[in-house]
């Protein structure tokens, strides 16, 4: 049997892989996109997104769904807090309507994207496991049930794991002295109204040294909570996340002396806790010009979610690449290295906005750095979005791979 040719594939199907599809569509390019989840609703999808008016919002104009987008905003979401560890509010903001980063849920953005492309692009159930090169720019990728297909142009758009980074770059993902655990409060209002008050109706930050409460009310009335600690690496291989009561137990062990009101966000969650390391790669990461593939969101640059650019800069990744390869018809080339020089640019001045965010953040004299920063007109370092597309397995870093 021959095997399959696809001219475009990109492998990984969130957020920047898919917006990169939608763009090529929009301009009458077909592309194949390989997801190793068996369906769209194979993994829940995360909590809140901001979408930022000069990445995210850019993209969304052109795949042509930026009004789909404003009519799923959830109003009041770029309300942000600042408390101390004693719940001391320093900061409280409102969301008046005039702020450039309107909040969607993730999954409904992910949706929104999915429902743009016809059946049959997607390639569901599809694990990448490798990818070599064939000559001529052609690289020929391998898949987990045996399967093989080969293709013109290879997109790794495939998270903090990428199996096709190996193709440009050597770099892998280091932890960046920083764990997450998560957890969910559905329905706030009625079963939480202490944490629902606590959190108010967009973005909490609750923060001493070295840890902190991050959390964000969801467009469905829950609270999504991100307990923040300073720790060794193997600090969460030392918690059985199978048990949720102990587990709770060891993670407000590091909160100690911090107001009642604050370690209810996790106290009195719902449902099992989620581990995550934060996993970055270096600030500034790039590689030479290799014929025929490239990557985009964090398989080419994962960094912290302390500047909330994350998704943001998958998006327009996704767009840009798009509009690179139609603006140079034929030379594939000319727009791989179009897009790559934007986009390690960008990329390296969010990483290092996000290293020094999360300084800031745990550092000894916190929370004082970030409400000097609201009230001296710095800009909003965004919410926190760890996980990549999908990543909810317990003990996954950063982002889990999307193919």
């Amino acid at each position: 049997m021959s095997t399959p040719h696809h001219p475009v594939a990109i492998v990984g199907a969130g957020l920047g892989g898919l917006t990169l599809a939608r763009v090529l569509r929009v301009h009458g390019v077909a592309a194949a996109v390989f997801d190793l989840d068996a369906s769209p609703a194979a993994r829940t999808q995360g909590g809140m997104l901001d979408i930022h008016d000069d990445s995210g919002q850019p993209a969304l104009r052109a795949a042509g769904l930026f009004d789909a987008f404003l009519a799923q905003v959830h109003p009041g979401g770029q309300a942000t807090r600042v408390l101390d560890k004693d719940a001391r509010v320093l900061l409280d903001l409102p969301d008046d309507g005039a702020g450039g980063r309107p909040e969607i849920d993730r999954g409904d953005l992910r949706r929104l994207l999915l429902d743009s492309l016809p059946e049959g692009v997607i390639h569901w159930g599809a694990k990448v496991t490798g990818a070599s090169p064939v000559g001529a720019g052609r690289h020929r990728v391998t898949l987990a049930d045996g399967g093989a297909f080969t293709t013109d142009l290879l997109v790794g758009a495939d998270g903090a794991w990428s199996r096709v980074r190996p193709l440009v770059s050597d770099a892998r993902p280091a932890y960046t002295g920083i764990s997450f655990v998560e957890a969910d409060l559905p329905d706030a209002d009625a079963r939480h109204p202490v944490s629902a008050e606590v959190v108010g109706g967009g973005m909490l930050f609750a923060l001493g040294a070295g840890r902190g409460f991050l959390a964000h009310r969801e467009s469905d009335g829950g609270l999504h909570v991100y307990a923040a600690v300073e720790a060794a690496e193997e600090w969460l291989d030392g918690i059985d996340f199978t048990d949720t009561e102990t587990a709770k137990r060891a993670v407000l062990d590091h909160f100690g002396g911090w107001d009642k009101s604050l370690r209810g966000l996790v106290a009195d969650a719902e449902g099992t806790l989620v581990p995550r390391r934060i996993h970055a790669l270096p600030a500034g990461h790039r590689w030479d010009r290799v014929p025929g593939v490239t990557l985009l969101g964090d398989a080419a640059h994962l960094m912290s979610p302390f500047a909330g650019e994350g998704a943001n800069l998958a998006l327009i990744d996704g767009a840009d690449l798009g509009l690179a390869l139609v603006a140079h018809p034929g030379d594939t080339e000319a727009a791989l290295a179009a897009y790559e020089e934007k986009m390690f640019a960008r990329a390296e001045r969010s990483a290092a906005d996000s290293a020094r965010s999360g300084a800031m953040l745990f550092s000894a004299d916190t929370p004082r750095g970030l409400v000097d920063m609201f009230t001296g007109g710095e800009p909003n370092p965004g919410e926190p979005n760890p996980g990549g597309p999908g990543a909810g397995a317990a003990d996954v870093s950063a982002a889990a791979p999307s193919a």
